[in-house]
């Protein structure tokens, strides 16, 4: 799948993701793409997404057409992704089907999302978090958590701790490779 993460410190947010695509038991490793497709620019932030391969350019498309975008808060994020279901589903031919208990649709996917005001996840039901320090996303994610939590108190950056997160996915998750794709952004001062 893949190992994304995401680390606020010393007034900077860093995002980072590893370079493999997966189809099945294909992998497509970074060199191998034109496109490294899990870190998107939408507006002023960047967002990594995991999930199906065909998230990228659904998204990058869904958010052209959604138009007035705002990632700046917790509520922003939530607002803007509620927006964007029914972009999805009208759109890209979203299937939101789960299971039948669920008590919403699914967007199916997860992304965590880095800009000037913070760090933040938003998953399948549109449920959205804003973290503090740092967090990770994919299959991988076991391994950059404890990768980032080992190491977030010593001098490395926002952008180097997100890295090593990616790397220790890469290097223990059989579902991620590189190359590793990361960008910081200095916060706003509140």
């Amino acid at each position: 799948m893949t190992t994304l993460a995401v680390v606020r410190k010393n007034n900077v947010v860093a995002i980072a993701a590893d370079g493999l695509t997966t189809f099945g038991d294909t992998r497509l490793p970074g060199p191998y793409k034109s496109v490294q497709d899990k870190v998107l620019q939408v507006a002023d932030s960047w967002v990594a997404v995991c999930g199906s391969s065909a998230h990228h350019v659904v998204l990058e498309s869904a958010f052209r057409e959604l138009g007035d975008i705002h990632l700046g808060s917790r509520a922003e994020v939530y607002e803007t992704f509620r927006r964007l279901h029914p972009v999805l589903k009208d759109h890209a031919f979203l299937n939101p089907k789960e299971e039948e208990d669920d008590p919403y649709e699914s967007s199916q996917l997860a992304c965590l999302i880095a800009n000037a005001s913070g760090i933040y996840g938003v998953y399948s039901y549109r449920e959205v978090f804003e973290f503090e320090r740092f967090w990770a996303g994919g299959s991988g994610r076991s391994f950059a958590l404890g990768a980032m939590f080992a190491a977030y108190n010593s001098t490395l950056s926002a952008e180097e701790l997100a890295c090593l997160g990616v790397r220790a996915g890469v290097e223990f998750d059989t579902a991620s490779g590189g190359p590793i794709v990361s960008h910081s952004i200095v916060l706003n001062e509140s």
